[in-house]
């Protein structure tokens, strides 16, 4: 008697870094089907080249929820996220080397010049990121009440929500546009391979193969 095995599911973020994921993947041996292409497309599920393997896009904050709570068995998270949710049923095992940026405080440029961050004692900050900063600031004894936002962090800002924001940076840009800078760095930032542990439990040979593909896939697209 045949057992069906379930088909393998990927979870790859939308937005800023799907151009780079995508030559991996390609890499891979996975090409997803033509309407993955289509920008007006409301699907979320691709068939790919590969019959056993489907991928699915989502937002790149729930690619570590799809595959923490085994709706994907792989998926290509920011480390960023990763560190946030600190999900324990998600091993990373490789560095992808994509997507690269940093996480950083930053603040309007008329009071960094004068402020000092050694010797902050309380902050507000507006962040996608509440976990990261409170532990950050707490390991160095600084109490941070965090406002959660999910995006338009420079506005805060601005329009008197708080005097500092805890966002990632890649070029600057963003903060230069927003009369901000950045005053403290927290920590790099890549894309990470998260694996399902429980996937690697009962599929290891599988998952295994998959992590060793990935390792060759990177070392190729940054050579």
């Amino acid at each position: 008697m045949t057992v069906e095995v379930e088909p393998l599911v990927i979870a790859i973020p939308k937005g800023r870094i799907l151009k780079e994921v995508m030559p991996l993947m390609a890499a891979c041996g996975v090409e997803p089907e033509p309407e993955f292409a289509n920008e007006d497309s409301r699907k979320l599920t691709f068939a790919t080249s590969l019959p056993h393997v489907s991928i699915i896009r989502v937002r790149s904050f729930d690619v570590a929820t799809f595959v923490a709570f085994g709706a994907a068995h792989l998926g290509i998270a920011g480390s960023d996220v990763l560190m946030e949710f600190e999900y324990p049923e998600i091993y990373a095992p490789l560095d992808l080397r994509v997507g690269r940026c940093h996480l950083a405080v930053a603040e309007p440029k008329e009071t960094a010049s004068t402020d000092a961050p050694g010797r902050w004692s309380h902050v507000r900050v507006a962040t996608k990121y509440p976990e990261v900063t409170r532990r950050h600031f707490a390991a160095r004894g600084v109490q941070a009440e965090c406002i959660k936002l999910n995006g338009a962090l420079e506005l805060a800002p601005q329009l008197g929500l708080c005097q500092r924001i805890v966002d990632l940076v890649s070029s600057g840009a963003t903060l230069r546009a927003n009369g901000l800078v950045e005053v403290e760095r927290i920590a790099e930032v890549s894309s990470r391979l998260a694996v399902n542990r429980t996937a690697m439990k009962t599929r290891p040979d599988e998952i295994r193969d998959w992590i060793d593909r990935f390792e060759r896939a990177s070392r190729a697209t940054q050579a």
